[in-house]
């Protein structure tokens, strides 16, 4: 079995259900569900009995102790964080709590069950935590991309803390030999994800006749990595990563958010058009968000080098194949706006009720 904190997320979700797609090993998800946990993401696993849901925090230090005694898994893979960047500005405590206490409670305890370990066992075992590129800063329009040697230099609060809970990480291998490995990746996209992103958002609003809102004047640039590809490569790192390193994971996609959305726009109006005139005519610009990051990029070639990884979408089949989810996915759409999926629950999924 393998624990996988913020299952519930929208990357986590993704992981999740490839994972058991593929593989007969059993997966402990341990989320919050806070208001980007949703339950009915993970829907097509209710019959499944080799995923095991537990509602618990990961600052909650007792719970996950009495999780990883009772299922003894071999591995952590860790995406439990919040992730939001306005968020983090109106509300960085929360921030915070979840990125730096919540990976620090979460460190403390697979220290000391690794401890409790077998040798043959210490020596499989993993922590997998997975980072953001953001944690480097910005760069300028000439700059090389991140590398995995790249100095950090956070500049939002939600970037801020996931840098701290790569300190931590790295700290507890490199002090206490807890065997861990980091992934930095770049802006995930594709089915699942919360509204509040940039994607998901453009299309909803496009279809609510809503005006799609840029920031500034939409040239920030970002490497867009469709959220299958993600997964692979972290299935690939767990299985196969050097233990004590980072592997940057990217797209090889660097496209301005004025960019994406004119593509987003072109697909609605293929696939589901206005009666007159096109989507683009939607888009309207806002005020700049302080302290935004003008362009962010990744070097995955350690990852290929390594590991043989690289992605298999490119921006291109990766944003049809997102904006046709969501156009076919109403259900799950309607009930995330209407705030129907805080209810949502997996009663037939085989839930812990022990710990």
């Amino acid at each position: 079995m393998i624990l996988v904190t913020g299952g519930a997320g929208f990357i986590g979700a993704n992981f999740v259900l490839e994972w058991l797609s593929a593989s007969s090993e059993a997966v402990l998800n341990v989320d919050k569900l806070t208001y980007a946990g949703n339950l009915s993401t993970l829907h097509p696993l209710q019959h499944n009995q080799n995923h095991v849901f537990v509602r618990a925090d990961i600052c909650d230090r007792a719970a996950i102790d009495a999780l990883l005694a009772r299922h003894r898994p071999r591995a952590i893979v860790h995406f439990a964080a919040e992730s939001h960047v306005d968020r983090s500005i109106d509300a960085p405590a929360e921030f915070v709590q979840t990125n730096v206490v919540g990976t620090f409670t979460l460190l403390e305890a697979a220290l000391a069950y690794w401890r409790s370990l077998a040798d043959a066992e210490q020596g499989a075992f993993r922590f997998l935590h997975v980072s953001t590129d953001e944690v480097f800063g910005s760069l300028g329009p000439d700059d090389a991309p991140f590398s995995e040697t790249t100095p950090y230099a956070p500049n939002s609060p939600y970037s801020a803390t996931k840098a701290a809970s790569d300190h931590l990480v790295r700290s507890y291998h490199h002090t206490y030999a807890l065997p861990t490995v980091t992934t930095h990746c770049s802006n995930n996209y594709g089915p699942y994800q919360f509204p509040e992103k940039l994607i998901p958002l453009v299309v909803m609003s496009a279809m609510a006749g809503k005006p799609l809102p840029l920031y500034g004047d939409g040239l920030n640039i970002r490497d867009w990595l469709y959220v299958s590809d993600h997964c692979a490569a972290i299935r690939e790192v767990l299985a196969r990563g050097r233990v004590g390193e980072t592997y940057n994971v990217g797209g090889w996609n660097e496209k301005t958010n004025l960019e994406v959305v004119q593509s987003v726009c072109d697909w609605l109006d293929r696939l589901n058009p206005k009666a007159a005139g096109s989507y683009r005519d939607q888009i309207a610009f806002v005020t700049d968000r302080p302290g935004h990051d003008r362009r962010y990029a990744i070097d995955a070639r350690k990852l290929e080098r390594e590991l043989g990884w690289k992605p298999a979408e490119t921006f291109e089949t990766g944003i049809e194949k997102t904006v046709r989810w969501f156009l076919n996915n109403q259900t799950w759409v309607g009930d995330v706006i209407s705030g129907a999926y805080r209810t949502a629950c997996i009663s037939t999924t085989r839930t812990d009720d022990g710990a």
